[in-house]
């Protein structure tokens, strides 16, 4: 990221772009992961998910095109302004919305469960767009990666409240769209900068959302909102799109698709983590014997499956 604070870059620059890819995707992830419970927090007491995702694309799309109009100078060729457009309908309209109203009709560990799904079909749109190779530890670590999933579901359940077919349908497109704007944005990267990319992205996704998610927003009752509200919705805003956005653009631009969408398999880790955290401490006596070894050990699988596949494969 070139307009990263000159004392920082000397220092930071001294790692490897793998390695800050990396470093990117945990980051974002652990960021996700935490979002299952806090945006569904307020929804739909508070606002609707067509109208929270209006406010995250609104507030996104302007932060993306300072920073572009500040930093980066840089122009797009018309031949790509339709891949842009789809990576703005997969990436940023459809992908939101369904997950927003996904979450809002489930719980969210079975939300970030169905997540999983994601590094299998981008592993199949990279096959057929990309024509990126399979290799064994790719294989290996998304069976893994599945596994530990599966026990974190099998086991987990009971943490959590109920959940309902179409809000798992909405989460699961959702995973299908996500995975689809990680292979088109990445046929952009060997192109363009990363910040240049995720503000057409944005820019596509807020139009694709104006014309119903303005009607939505307008009636929303803001006098009810409280502190935790807009705190709720300034973490949504600014740590699960701003950052988590930027940070899985950066790591597309040195990562592959299949690696980059591995890392959502740490997202039911945080959420059964937090949800596991906020049981024992406002409910002591009921859930603390839900934390067994299977969840915990279900944890470490998923972890060494994510480890398994950013590895490179020996030749």
């Amino acid at each position: 990221m070139q307009f990263v604070i000159s004392p920082l870059k000397h220092h930071f620059g001294l790692i490897k772009d793998t390695t800050k890819a990396h470093f990117a995707l945990l980051g974002a992830n652990v960021i996700y992961g935490a979002n299952y419970i806090i945006a569904k927090g307020i929804m739909p007491n508070k606002i609707g998910p067509t109208a929270f995702v209006f406010i995250r694309l609104s507030c996104c799309v302007l932060l993306f095109w300072i920073i572009k109009f500040l930093f980066i100078k840089e122009k797009v060729e018309k031949k790509d302004l339709l891949i842009l457009a789809l990576c703005g309908l997969f990436g940023a309209a459809a992908n939101q919305l369904l997950f927003f109203h996904g979450i809002n009709l489930t719980s969210p560990i079975d939300a970030s469960i169905i997540q999983t799904a994601t590094p299998v079909l981008v592993l199949i749109f990279s096959a057929l767009i990309l024509k990126e190779r399979m290799t064994q530890n790719k294989v290996l670590g998304i069976t893994l990666g599945a596994i530990g999933a599966l026990f974190l579901i099998i086991y987990g359940s009971k943490a959590v409240g109920t959940s309902t077919f179409l809000g798992n349908l909405f989460v699961f497109l959702n995973a299908c769209s996500y995975g689809l704007y990680l292979v088109l944005a990445k046929t952009l990267m060997k192109k363009y900068h990363a910040i240049t990319v995720i503000s057409w992205v944005f820019l596509f996704g807020f139009i694709y959302v104006f014309p119903f998610g303005i009607s939505e927003f307008l009636n929303t009752d803001f006098e009810a909102f409280t502190t935790s509200t807009y705190l709720t919705i300034g973490y949504v805003v600014l740590f699960t799109t701003f950052f988590a956005y930027l940070f899985n653009i950066y790591a597309l631009n040195h990562l592959t698709p299949s690696v980059t969408s591995s890392y959502v398999y740490l997202q039911p880790v945080v959420s059964f983590l937090l949800v596991s955290i906020l049981a024992y401490v406002f409910m002591q006596d009921q859930y603390a014997q839900d934390i067994n070894i299977i969840k915990i050990l279900s944890c470490i699988l998923v972890a060494v499956g994510v480890y398994i596949i950013s590895k490179p494969q020996k030749k």
